[in-house]
């Protein structure tokens, strides 16, 4: 018998590793997408370390609602819209729809208005000129490409996001301080406070994440063959393989979000930035990690513009494409990014539409980077009904029989729409009282 090679069964493990990663990666690569980049960001700025405690408890809440997602998907066999329309009425299904609609595609023009931004960061070209160049890209690469192949070579430019942790732990940090206000919350009775930390919750924790893996799971389980007679056949080692992705991905994406609101803690509020108002002040957090080089303000603004055009190239086609699966499902149109325009054309008219009335957007006045900030905040208060209705369909006997969700998921779902509700509500409250 022939002597294992430790090389060769180190290259099978990592590969093996990775194959258990796939709608939950995307999911999660997909959440910091720019409206995220630039919401904690401006928390950063704005507040200093006083939300950095916001990435630790989001976790679990972000792992347990998009484990209650894919479970739906993998146990029905139907996205989200598709078991709304089964079990409930069609004021429910269009209320859904409506919310995820409108959500995704603000959330897509303030997506494409930053692009823009960060692209003119680099070339003095016309703002509007780059967002017609933008949408015409991502428009021909979702419909006439493969996503998954779209999204493998899209994930490399999502590499740049590693400059903010790289410059987390470049800057010198007052480690005492960062790791209290890491684990104790820091929280404040003002419009402001509860503004961006509504826009953190829903940046994090988003309507169209919700619709886009509980669909992509049921892609897969298409490719794969596994459903028979419009259920597919699921045992425990998926859902385990499912809870590796998610649980990965959702790690992964807070990690990222902790040391963004570090970066912009340290560099940004510490020097007297309090506001982010353009791409080049966001850019401007991470010129310590190029301070030694000649020109680190171009540096800078390069590494930032990097990455908030390959996540947005990223995020897009997910905003549409979630919006597209609901809609679909509501009116039984064929779905599905691997089906061609002509087998799908339902599916990929909404995908068009959402993404041209988000370029529209942008000409209403409203700063790209500022517009970020808001769509994360809509996401934020969108989201509370939406979990209400998760909770629901993941907990009945009915619908996931014995996948349903067990006291573990039950109480981190609760809580999480308790969470979200709250700094929802008391949002509103301080704007009712005059406390803005």
């Amino acid at each position: 018998m022939a002597p294992i090679d430790p090389t060769k069964s180190r290259k099978r493990k990592f590969w093996r590793f990775f194959s258990l990663l796939g709608p939950g990666l995307v999911t999660g690569a997909a959440d910091d997408d720019p409206s995220g980049i630039a919401t904690y960001s401006q928390t950063g700025a704005q507040f200093g370390y006083g939300q950095l405690w916001t990435a630790l408890y989001m976790l679990p809440l972000m792992m347990g609602v998009q484990e209650a997602c894919a479970r739906i998907g993998m146990v029905t066999g139907k996205g989200i819209a598709a078991v709304v329309k089964q079990y409930y009425s069609k004021k429910v299904l269009y209320s859904v729809v409506a919310l995820v609609v409108i959500a995704n595609t603000i959330n897509i023009g303030a997506d494409i208005g930053a692009m823009a931004a960060a692209a003119r960061l680099l070339i003095p070209i016309n703002f509007v000129v780059l967002m017609l160049v933008f949408t015409a890209a991502m428009l021909l690469l979702e419909i006439f490409t493969n996503y998954k192949f779209y999204a493998r070579i899209l994930k490399w430019l999502a590499l740049a996001l590693l400059a903010y942790p790289i410059t987390a732990f470049i800057v010198k940090q007052p480690w005492s301080t960062v790791l209290k206000a890491s684990v104790v919350p820091h929280i404040e009775f003002s419009f402001a406070f509860l503004f961006i930390i509504t826009g953190v919750l829903g940046t994090t924790i988003s309507p169209y994440m919700f619709f886009w893996e509980a669909s992509q799971e049921v892609e897969e389980a298409k490719e794969k063959g596994t459903i028979k007679n419009g259920r597919p056949t699921v045992h425990m080692a998926n859902i385990r393989a499912m809870r590796f992705d998610n649980n990965t991905g959702m790690i992964i994406s807070e990690i990222t979000t902790w040391c963004i609101i570090l970066v912009g803690a340290t560099v940004l509020h510490q020097s007297g930035v309090k506001d982010i108002n353009t791409a080049a002040d966001a850019a401007k957090a991470l010129e310590p990690l190029v301070h030694s080089f000649p020109d680190a303000g171009y540096l800078s603004k390069l590494i930032f513009s990097v990455g908030i055009i390959g996540l947005g190239l990223l995020a897009v086609p997910v905003l549409s494409g979630s919006a597209a699966y609901a809609v679909s499902e509501a009116v039984n149109w064929k779905s599905g990014l691997n089906l061609k325009l002509n087998r799908a054309q339902g599916f990929y008219g909404v995908i068009i539409v959402a993404t041209i009335v988000g370029l529209i957007i942008n000409f209403i006045g409203v700063d790209p980077v500022k517009a970020l900030v808001y769509a994360a905040v809509l996401n934020g208060v969108a989201a509370v009904p939406l979990l209400f209705l998760i909770i629901k369909i993941s907990t009945s006997d009915e619908i996931m029989g014995e996948y349903k969700s067990g006291l573990l998921s039950k109480i981190i779902l609760w809580v999480t729409f308790i969470a979200m509700g709250a700094a929802a509500v008391a949002m509103f409250y301080t704007v009712a009282k005059g406390l803005v």
